[in-house]
């Protein structure tokens, strides 16, 4: 896995338009089935990390823990973010690609 190549790809997403960040945003595009992937920070505290993993499974969307939060923000040009939803699909595979990558 490369986080550099993650955070690359995040940060093209980003001006693509196919980013959603932060808790809420990243909850209502699950839930309206736009969110192709989620990203929650490791640093995410305990309630935020088993919301988004109960609500992706239920939602069948893939979430990863993945960077801390200050490294999500500075990818997607953002102050701290603990959650991300990516909203395109080939931006996603790319992504989830990465994180499988020698893992």
């Amino acid at each position: 896995m490369n986080p550099n190549k993650i955070y690359s790809l995040l940060g093209l997403a980003t001006k693509a338009g196919k980013i959603v960040s932060g808790e809420f945003a990243t909850e209502k595009s699950v839930k309206s089935g736009t969110a192709w992937l989620v990203l929650v920070s490791e640093e995410a505290s305990d309630n935020t990390k088993k919301l988004f993993s109960d609500k992706c499974k239920y939602y069948d969307v893939p979430v990863y823990y993945f960077g801390t939060k200050e490294m999500l923000g500075h990818a997607i040009g953002k102050a701290m973010r603990s959650s991300v939803a990516i909203t395109d699909e080939g931006f996603a595979n790319a992504i989830v690609k990465q994180l499988e990558a020698a893992t």
